[in-house]
């Protein structure tokens, strides 16, 4: 399955863009959350998709919409429940599943684990330059500085990015004095990755084929982005658990499956993109933490990044109605988190808003 590259916007689309800005009117990303009554609607309109969606044993889904050639049925990584809700059918052409015991999203038929390769052939390394990296180099900024100071100074500490992809987030890393490794699936963008500052020790294949990384002792293990793709999260997280250091964090950012602008969006959702398979939230990320081993997580909620950053399109009531809206049950479109190994890790560095897993 080939990765899409966003087509160039057209010229009646930045017309419009105008307009709406000149109206007062919030860009599409932040209508859920900054028109008034907005939020409130969507959130009816998904309670009751959820309602509506019929519940079937995940076999029988994926018998009924036909399985692929790399494709298998997959019950829900998270608790391993068999029963589902058959929710939609993305753009893409994939379905997304609900599993009824714990709330979990998640594609089904699902990628087998040996074929995952296939969703990364052609283009994407270059899909991990150009505006994509200049809005990633962003929101790892945002997001290190939302937590502060575990990640202000690194200070030596080692770091492993888990699906570092061409090394954008290893050169902020070697910035901020971290001692940075890297891992990758894609061969191509583990090329592009050592030609950075930061990333002389990134690798092509699993953590386990590499005995610098295999030998674990990490400070720190990072996951940008990655945690959407991974078939085996439970087995791959436990493998990540096992490579910390008895105090060791944890740093995930993932689409969260919470989103309104999911809820608004439906099968046009962003996050439903080609090599996506799970979708997380703030119900399910907790409980997928605790089966891999970790004693506590922090996840705060992530408004968009042009508000983060304060140079959102927005008036100021605008900003405050997006804010409470993201705020009130996690919802932004992004989920972060914070995954201690150890249950005193959130009191060491500060953290009074911890979850005990």
């Amino acid at each position: 399955m080939p990765v899409s590259v966003p087509a160039p916007r057209s010229k009646r689309y930045h017309a419009y863009r105008l307009v709406f800005r000149h109206l007062g009117i919030p860009p599409g990303t932040m209508r859920p959350y900054a028109l008034p009554g907005a939020a409130r609607v969507h959130e009816l309109r998904w309670r009751r998709r959820l309602r509506r969606a019929p519940v079937v044993d995940f076999a029988e889904h994926a018998a009924a919409v036909g399985v692929g050639e790399i494709e298998e049925p997959v019950p829900c990584s998270v608790c391993d429940g068999r029963a589902v809700q058959a929710l939609l059918r993305t753009r893409r052409g994939y379905h997304v599943v609900r599993c009824v015991a714990c709330g979990h999203l998640y594609r089904n038929p699902g990628v087998r684990p040996e074929r995952l390769g296939d969703l990364y052939a052609g283009r994407y390394s270059r899909f991990l330059s150009g505006h994509y990296a200049e809005d990633r180099q962003r929101r790892y900024r945002l997001v290190m500085d939302a937590h502060a100071p575990l990640f202000a100074d690194g200070g030596g500490r080692r770091l492993l990015d888990f699906g570092c992809g061409t090394g954008l987030f290893l050169d902020l890393a070697h910035e901020r004095g971290f001692a940075g490794y890297g891992v990758d699936l894609s061969r191509d963008s583990v090329e592009k990755a050592r030609e950075r500052p930061g990333g002389a020790h990134a690798y092509f294949g699993s953590p386990a084929d590499v005995p610098e990384i295999a030998a674990g002792g990490f400070d720190v293990v990072t996951m940008w982005s990655v945690l959407a793709h991974l078939a085996t999260p439970v087995e791959d997280l436990t493998l990540l658990r096992s490579l910390l250091a008895d105090d060791g964090v944890l740093l995930v950012l993932t689409v969260n499956a919470n989103s309104l602008l999911l809820k608004a969006n439906g099968p046009r959702w962003g996050g439903f993109t080609p090599n996506h398979l799970k979708f997380y939230s703030p119900a399910t990320l907790p409980l997928l933490l605790r089966r891999a081993g970790f004693a506590a997580v922090v996840m705060r909620p992530m408004a968009n990044d042009l508000v983060e950053a304060g140079v959102a399109p927005l008036s100021a009531r605008q900003e405050r109605r997006l804010r409470r809206a993201v705020a009130d049950g996690n919802r932004g479109n992004m989920l972060r988190a914070v995954a201690f190994a150890s249950p005193d890790g959130p009191r060491r560095w500060g953290f009074e808003d911890a979850l005990a897993l």
